[in-house]
């Protein structure tokens, strides 16, 4: 697993530490994901990954793959 992917996985487990598989989370899969889990998940990933996440993107980043997508997209820190 790559780093990012490991990261991401420890906010998601923060977030929603029940969750078994979080690497296949998805917004509609996971019953306790809803608009508050939804505003904390992104403050740990922004305080994990020391990013400020696009808010127009937020909508559509409603499953592990698409967050780990979006992360990836970003510019490298050097």
């Amino acid at each position: 697993m790559d780093e990012t992917k490991e990261r991401l996985v420890k906010c998601f487990q923060t977030v929603f530490p029940d969750l078994k598989t979080p690497d296949t989370a998805t917004q509609a899969g996971v019953a306790e994901w809803d608009s508050v889990a939804a505003i904390t998940l992104v403050n740990v990933i922004e305080e994990e990954f020391n990013i400020q996440m696009d808010y127009e993107e937020l909508e559509s980043l409603d499953s592990f793959p698409k967050v780990l997508d979006y992360l990836n997209s970003l510019p490298k820190a050097s």
